[in-house]
């Protein structure tokens, strides 16, 4: 946003020209009285059956409004199911301090807490037990970042079903 190219500008510009032929399709999004920012995040474990990779994905919410979201092949194979959940935790993670530091800058809204929703629960442990450190040097960049994060408050984590995970 501080150095936007002529590129920048012509997406800009194709967006615009999308919702002007496009009238009545898009995204709706409402005023619902809080300043909740929430985010989502899961991952299917060796889940392409050519290369073992998992496929990570993560969205996050405004006052209950999807604002962003993202799904990606890891470009490694994850050695376990909570090893592909904590790394989508931290990729999640990164994305919510990067939000909450756009709305502050255009003071948009206070945001407090935000809430980070996981369906896996060794990667909940991970993320709020120090002593499960020895088993996961392989993933400890992303413990540490998560983990401080944690300890800041910025973020807090909560066990959400599979059924429920959007």
């Amino acid at each position: 946003m501080q150095n936007p190219y002529t590129d920048h500008w012509n997406v800009v510009t194709q967006i615009l020209r999308y919702i002007k032929k496009a009238p009545g399709q898009g995204l709706l999004y409402e005023d619902k009285g809080n300043t909740h920012v929430t985010g989502y995040c899961d991952a299917d474990w060796a889940g392409s059956p050519i290369d073992r990779r998992s496929t990570t994905r993560y969205c996050v919410f405004i006052r209950g409004n999807l604002i962003s979201w993202k799904s990606k092949k890891h470009n490694v194979v994850a050695r376990s199911s909570a090893e592909a959940e904590y790394r989508e935790m931290a990729s999640t993670t990164c994305e919510l301090m990067w939000i909450k530091q756009l709305l502050q800058e255009l003071k948009f809204c206070e945001v407090l807490q935000m809430q980070l929703y996981c369906d896996n629960q060794e990667a909940l442990h991970i993320a709020s037990n120090p002593i499960f450190h020895e088993r996961t040097k392989h993933i400890e960049v992303d413990y540490y970042f998560v983990r401080e994060e944690l300890m800041a408050k910025e973020i807090s984590t909560e066990k959400i079903g599979s059924n429920d995970q959007l």
